[in-house]
């Protein structure tokens, strides 16, 4: 076993498994130039004609990987232009005239003049070279067409790789930004009813736990079931109507059905509602509403969140309005939902309402192998 791994390194290391490579190739570069595959196979295989054949495929191969391993690394990729072509030509021109010795070897081993072994011709260094020369620069053309190829698809893959991290980096950071917010906020609600009532504070703590074992333990993934979101927001819901004065009256509109095979981003949803009961209206001779709605049409979620607002909110830039919350959301909704949602945010006297439209996807649940 450790022979066959010390084999196989030993191939790839030295590039061995090449070698079929560049002999298919030069019978096939052959095939082309004869127009016969059977006197270009006889060309290869026959004495002494697999001398030349041989000088072929080593002196091209080992320029092309001169070139791929020493020249563009050294020369090319640093901006040495003119060093590189420089050396380029002098490379090419070296392996040709390497080349043209594998004529002279074959006439040489055989004993038979080039006339003889080639057919009748005026066999000069330059008609050997005229040969070489073509077949060299195809095979430099190909080898670097496939290492630029190979090395874009590497740069691009990379690439790719780097901006899904990117991304899902992105993204982890918004959510926990979102986190610490919420559990703020809620914190000092329970601080706050500890005081005016111990009774609803307990009862506050208790949704509380639910809500951080949900934080927790449940939506650790990108998408998790709608269901379990809606469970989130009710207890979120009933939790800031706990705290809230009596004369805030908040209505959660939902028809109840099936939704456990829909998936959702967490913590999409519950921004909003967070955003409407931190700036709803506190007017002591006035109404003060929060009205919340969510409705679905197959995989089509629309959510609307409504909140009477004070005057001085309603001047307000819509931007600052829910300071780092909306941003945070709708920045969110761009990485996740690209192009598949829809939210308009409006404000008018006395009124704020948010409108989200979002396209769901099915709930994708891990098979269990079968034992």
């Amino acid at each position: 076993m450790l022979n066959t791994t010390t084999s196989r390194n030993w191939l790839l290391k030295y590039k061995l498994y090449h070698i079929p490579f560049w002999c298919l190739y030069h019978y096939l570069w052959w095939v082309v130039a004869i127009g016969n595959p059977v006197k270009a196979a006889n060309s290869i295989i026959l004495f002494p004609f697999y001398i030349k054949f041989a000088f072929y495929v080593i002196f091209q191969a080992a320029a092309v990987y001169f070139n791929l391993y020493y020249l563009i690394p050294k020369y090319l990729e640093k901006g040495r232009y003119t060093a590189y072509i420089t050396l380029l030509v002098m490379t090419i021109a070296a392996t040709a005239c390497a080349i043209v010795g594998g004529y002279h070897l074959c006439s040489a081993v055989s004993g038979k003049t080039f006339e003889v072994l080639f057919g009748p011709g005026d066999y000069c260094f330059l008609h050997f070279f005229g040969n070489a020369l073509p077949s060299t620069l195809a095979s430099m053309t190909l080898a670097m067409s496939i290492k630029l190829t190979r090395n874009w698809l590497q740069t691009k893959r990379r690439q790719q790789l780097l901006e899904k991290e990117k991304l899902e980096t992105e993204l982890n950071f918004l959510k926990n930004q979102f986190n610490p917010h919420f559990l703020f906020n809620t914190i000092n609600s329970i601080f706050f009813l500890i005081h005016k009532n111990p009774d609803v504070a307990s009862a506050s703590l208790a949704k509380f736990s639910e809500l951080l074992r949900y934080q927790l333990y449940e939506c650790n993934d990108k998408q998790i079931s709608l269901s379990k979101e809606i469970g989130y927001l009710e207890n979120s819901i009933e939790l800031e109507k706990l705290r809230l004065n009596n004369n805030v009256e908040v209505t959660f509109e939902y028809y109840r059905q099936p939704v456990s095979h829909l998936s959702i981003a967490p913590f999409i949803l519950m921004t909003f509602v967070e955003n409407a009961f931190k700036h709803v209206s506190k007017h002591a001779d006035g109404p003060n509403w929060i009205r919340i709605q969510l409705h679905l049409e197959g995989p089509l979620l629309a959510f609307n969140v409504s909140n009477s607002s004070a005057a001085d909110e309603y001047s307000a830039p819509i931007i600052d309005y829910g300071g780092i919350g909306l941003k945070n959301v709708q920045r969110r909704l761009d990485l996740v939902y690209p192009g598949q949602y829809e939210l308009e945010i409006l404000r008018e006297a006395g009124s704020f309402e948010i409108k989200l439209q979002l396209q769901l996807a099915e709930l994708r649940v891990p098979q269990l192998l079968a034992i």
